[in-house]
C-alpha cells in the first residue's frame, strides 16, 4: 500500500464533473478519481475546516464513532474493477467496512486517518507527473484555495451511483 495525500477536488469542464486527485507521498504519480457533487462538497468543507450549523452525514459518521470509541485507523483504496474504485474503512479494533472512495477520503479527512492506495490501482490509473509538471500541481493546490463548495453544485443521479474512472 502506498501513502497518499489529498490534493484536493475540482471540477472537470466541459462535463462538469468533479474529480479528486490524490498524491503519491514522497512521488510523482497522482491518482485522480471522478466523483459526485455532493461527496466534492464534503471533502472540500472538511479540507477547508468548514464547520456546517448541523452535522453533514460525514460529520455525523465521525461523531458515531467519537461516541462509541471507535477509531478510523486508515482508508484503502484497494482495487479498481471495470472502472470503479473500491475502498475499505479499516477501524482499530480490525474491522474492515467497504466504502465508495470519495466517502472514505471524507471521513477519513475528518477523523486524521491516513489514506493509502494499493499498488496495483497506481500502475492501472495513476498518472506520472514528471517534475517539471509540479508547477501545474502548486497551481491547483491555489486554485483549491480560492473555491468553496457551493462551487461544485448540484449532484445527478447519474453521479450518485459510485466513484468511477472516466
Amino acid at each position: 500500500m502506498i501513502d497518499v495525500e489529498v490534493v484536493g477536488v475540482r471540477v472537470e469542464m466541459p462535463a462538469n464533473q468533479p474529480v479528486l486527485l490524490l498524491q503519491e507521498l514522497g512521488g510523482t504519480r497522482f491518482l485522480p478519481i471522478w466523483i459526485g457533487a455532493v461527496e466534492a462538497t464534503a471533502i472540500a468543507f472538511a479540507q477547508q475546516g468548514v464547520e456546517p450549523p448541523r452535522p453533514l452525514t460525514h460529520d455525523l459518521m465521525r461523531d458515531l464513532l467519537t461516541h462509541f470509541g471507535c477509531e478510523l485507523t486508515r482508508v484503502e483504496i484497494s482495487q479498481l474493477d471495470e472502472g470503479v474504485f473500491y475502498a475499505e474503512l479499516v477501524f482499530s479494533d480490525g474491522t474492515r467496512v467497504s466504502a465508495r472512495p470519495s466517502d472514505a477520503i471524507a471521513l477519513a479527512l475528518r477523523t486524521g486517518a491516513p489514506t493509502q492506495v494499493d499498488e496495483s490501482v497506481f500502475e492501472e490509473a495513476g498518472v506520472d507527473t514528471p517534475a517539471a509538471e509540479q508547477d501545474e500541481v502548486e497551481a491547483f493546490r491555489e486554485f483549491l484555495d480560492s473555491v468553496s463548495p457551493e462551487d461544485f453544485g448540484e449532484q445527478t443521479d447519474e453521479e450518485s451511483g459510485g466513484s468511477s474512472l472516466q
